[in-house]
């Protein structure tokens, strides 16, 4: 019966591996390089993200701002704002044309000068495109389907992995070592086997919490667990001044109110309705926060600027703080560096898992066939014997 069962588990393990090996190789290898994406992103892009702070120069107002984007795009709708609590950093202003949201035009301005530093398509940006390879290997819906069942299959070669390591007692410590000293074939097998049991855990982490974007059964089941019903659908409030024309330094007022109420560092994200009968939403994360991922969100009047209701991180259910978690236990960056360094060494070497376990296939087969040709060739004696007949 345990002969079966490990038998089972070893084919499963096996063609199970075949099959999603080139998908897991490529999301865990995207997901090592978005580990880093938030530090990366003004090293690749400097001339968008980082500006000079002149000295005695005060931050302009942001209303300066987005009237400077407003007459060099006036064909454009600014659909979000984006303000990092860095005083080298430039302002970011997300522009669309009509409803087409994917289609974001993002302008860099820089904050004492009003001058636009940069700009790019997001769609094109290098991190925008591995995420894209991340979760959709680039084909969108399809690729979407195929992540999401690699991912399900990884899931049961990581159960079907942990049968196959699991020692009798007198292997436990060959088990938990690499034999650096030994011949490629077994080095080969201990770096899948071996590292691939002390990844185990987090790999398994990551991989539960990708089916979340994969599956919207998933992200349902976090809030019927813990809220006991379905996720609350969140829209901004409408607006109730009347519809007319905004009162001069209403973003401005908007941003001076935001810090007040919320005095922790943290980016800050408006989103501008397209509608003049819907609020304004203001999103700010908290730095200095236990853990990352920790976001409180305030809606004010787009017209006049006085603020309509709060949604602070504190009042939020238990499946929202719970599903708030996902993010960043998926990428590493719930304690910051620490756990971000952990994350990219259990990503590449998750990476390197369906090459090793290719090789040890790739081994065995060779070896099989290598068998069957010599079982198969004539005996010397039988090959005399044909001769004399």
């Amino acid at each position: 019966m345990k002969k079966t069962f490990k038998k089972i588990a070893s084919q499963l393990h096996l063609w199970l591996g075949v099959s999603s090996g080139l998908v897991v190789f490529i999301v865990a290898l995207t997901g090592s390089i978005l580990v880093f994406e938030d530090e990366l992103e003004p090293v690749i892009y400097p001339e968008f993200h980082v500006v000079e702070v002149p000295q005695d120069q005060p931050l302009l107002p942001l209303d300066n701002l987005r009237d400077a984007v407003a007459r060099a795009y006036p064909q454009q709708r600014i659909a979000r704002i984006v303000i990092e609590p860095r005083p080298d950093r430039t302002v970011l202003f997300g522009l669309v044309k009509g409803k087409k949201e994917k289609d974001v035009l993002s302008v860099a301005v820089n904050p004492y000068t009003a001058e636009i530093a940069d700009t790019r398509r997001e769609n094109e940006s290098f991190f925008h495109i591995v995420l894209q390879l991340h979760r959709y290997l680039c084909l969108e819906d399809t690729g979407k389907a195929v992540t999401g069942v690699a991912t399900v299959m990884f899931i049961v070669i990581m159960l079907t992995g942990l049968v196959l390591w699991w020692p009798k007692r007198k292997q436990t410590r060959q088990r938990l070592t690499v034999k650096w000293n030994a011949k490629f074939k077994r080095l080969n097998w201990d770096l899948h086997a071996v590292f691939g049991f002390y990844v185990l855990p987090f790999t398994f982490l990551i991989a539960l919490t990708g089916l979340v974007w994969s599956y919207k059964w998933v992200n349902s089941m976090i809030f019927l667990t813990f809220d006991g019903k379905p996720q609350q659908k969140r829209e901004a409030p409408a607006n109730p001044s009347l519809i007319g024309t905004s009162k001069p330094g209403v973003l401005t007022q908007i941003n001076t109110e935001t810090n007040r109420l919320l005095s922790h560092p943290g980016r800050i994200q408006f989103t501008l309705p397209e509608s003049d009968s819907l609020s304004i939403t203001i999103s700010k994360s908290n730095d200095e926060a236990s853990i990352a991922n920790v976001v409180d969100f305030l809606y004010f009047d787009q017209h006049d600027g006085h603020l309509i209701s709060k949604r602070l991180y504190v009042d939020e259910t238990s499946g929202m703080k719970v599903r708030r978690l996902v993010f960043p236990i998926h990428t590493g960056s719930i304690w910051g560096w620490p756990t971000k360094i952990l994350a990219l060494i259990v990503a590449l070497i998750t990476a390197t898992l369906p090459v090793t376990g290719v090789i040890i296939w790739v081994g065995r087969k060779f070896k099989k066939e290598k068998k069957v040709r010599k079982n198969a060739a004539p005996s010397p004696t039988a090959r005399a014997g044909a001769t004399v007949s």
